[in-house]
């Protein structure tokens, strides 16, 4: 038997493998290079092949055409400009995912710093209306706050991703350990699927796609690439790029003659 929660993983997924690009940033940072233009954008990784996108609300409703791609509203924000940037509130609701017509929701969890207990409540309580509405959780769960001396540690990346799966969550974004070795204890400790954030702009396309390429042979189903898609001078090829790795299972060496 088929349910609406398997459909819409399947909206967000190709063969079960992921490449979401994160354009929730208008929100922490405003209209970066990217997001200014971001019908645009969408338009570009659409053409590259992208999985899904992921947005807020305020975006869905003013997009220019509907994307052919998978829709993840984005349902927690905070700002850079505020005095707890670390604290994510919750924007938005699973039933206002459904109106808009969106194929999961997501939220993010800082984890080790000091509002961390009301955003765990806040997963647990997203996850549980997601399951009755049959909605796919994805879940950002990132070691990052007071108590957190290494954000890249294995150790603590693993926690983190366990937090995420046992609370709810049908997929666990993190941030990469940086090799593909340690990453594998991340996801070999989560009880579901899991893709790498892509932090800050990389210095090259090449560590872009070692970090993609790093991510799979450690287990992980994909990645979520924010600012290494929508700020690359070419987002199409980018994520094109980065199908051959995910999708085709091709080479770095490979992937980089698409650029």
């Amino acid at each position: 038997m088929v349910f609406g929660k398997t459909i819409r993983l399947n909206r967000i997924t190709s063969s079960r493998k992921m490449i979401c690009v994160p354009m929730d940033h208008g929100v922490s940072n405003g209209p970066l290079k990217g997001l200014d233009t971001i019908d645009e954008t969408i338009n570009l990784v659409e053409k590259g092949g992208a999985t899904a996108i992921l947005v807020h609300k305020g975006i869905i409703r003013t997009m220019e055409s509907t994307p052919q791609l998978g829709l993840i509203m984005h349902a927690s924000g905070s700002t850079s400009l505020g005095l707890a940037p670390n604290r994510k509130m919750l924007v938005s609701s699973v039933e206002e995912a459904v109106r808009l017509g969106a194929d999961a929701v997501s939220v993010h969890v800082n984890v080790g710093s000091k509002e961390e207990p009301e955003m765990l409540q806040d997963l647990g309580t997203m996850a549980d209306a997601c399951d009755e509405w049959n909605m796919p959780l994805v879940a950002m769960m990132y070691p990052r706050g007071e108590n957190i001396k290494n954000p890249s540690d294995p150790v603590t990346l693993a926690h983190a991703a366990r937090i995420g799966s046992e609370l709810g969550a049908d997929i666990v974004k993190t941030p990469y350990s940086g090799d593909y070795e340690s990453f594998r204890t991340v996801v070999r400790g989560c009880r579901v699927p899991v893709v790498i954030a892509g932090g800050p702009k990389s210095d090259t396309d090449k560590d872009v796609l070692e970090m993609a390429h790093g991510a799979m042979k450690s287990g992980a189903i994909g990645v979520t690439f924010g600012r290494n898609i929508f700020q690359h001078q070419n987002p199409d090829l980018i994520v094109k790029a980065l199908s051959m790795i995910i999708m085709k299972g091709a080479s770095v060496e490979d992937a980089l003659k698409v650029l």
